[in-house]
């Protein structure tokens, strides 16, 4: 798979709006500011497919990107507590066309801060993912923030806190590029079998 051709092709608001589910998607979700827009760039090594921005909550719509035979899909952040009701209700609208249209996802990004316990927030969507039966991988971001001990105390509190899910895990940094590779063989395995 080209990963070096990919294209923004467009951003919806609504569900109304959203494309027919006529490609294989691979989507990527997770909370507001867990690094979703940098790890897009890094993964297809690009400074500003997607808008990084320091302000969390910045995605409010469903980015459609134009990739190799696929479409790329990045979902708006979860979990920002300063949205209006009727923003939030907006995105509890988006979300539920999005996952309701029998869009052809061929496997979810679902994205965690490897620093800190998944909120319930991110348990909602991966029990969403698991009881749908979407395939995912779980990518635990930001573990260049974490010393060697760090790290492998929060593997171990991991493994508890992941343990009702079946998912493979990913560790990546947008810095280093750790795990960019490992991801993108992931996603090409995934579009070869489906």
């Amino acid at each position: 798979m080209r990963f070096d051709m990919i294209e923004f092709e467009r951003a919806y608001g609504t569900s109304s709006q959203l494309p027919p589910p006529d490609k294989k998607e691979i989507v990527f979700a997770g909370k507001s500011n867990v690094g979703k827009s940098s790890l897009i760039n890094k993964i297809f090594n690009r400074k500003s497919l997607a808008r990084v921005s320091s302000e969390p909550g910045k995605t409010i719509t469903v980015n459609f990107f134009r990739g190799d035979g696929v479409y790329f899909v990045d979902l708006p952040g979860y979990g920002y507590a300063k949205r209006s009701k009727a923003e939030l209700e907006r995105w509890s609208e988006l979300m539920e066309g999005y996952f309701g249209s029998g869009r052809n996802i061929a496997l979810a990004v679902q994205l965690l801060d490897m620093r800190h316990a998944p909120t319930a927030n991110d348990y909602t969507m991966l029990d969403f993912l698991k009881n749908s039966g979407t395939p995912y991988v779980i990518v635990l971001t930001k573990c260049d923030k974490l010393n060697k001990t760090e790290t492998e105390n929060r593997r171990k509190q991991l493994l508890s806190e992941l343990k009702d899910y079946n998912a493979d895990t990913i560790e990546f940094s947008s810095l280093s590029g750790k795990g960019a590779q490992e991801l993108k063989k992931y996603i090409e395995r995934i579009i070869e079998v489906n």
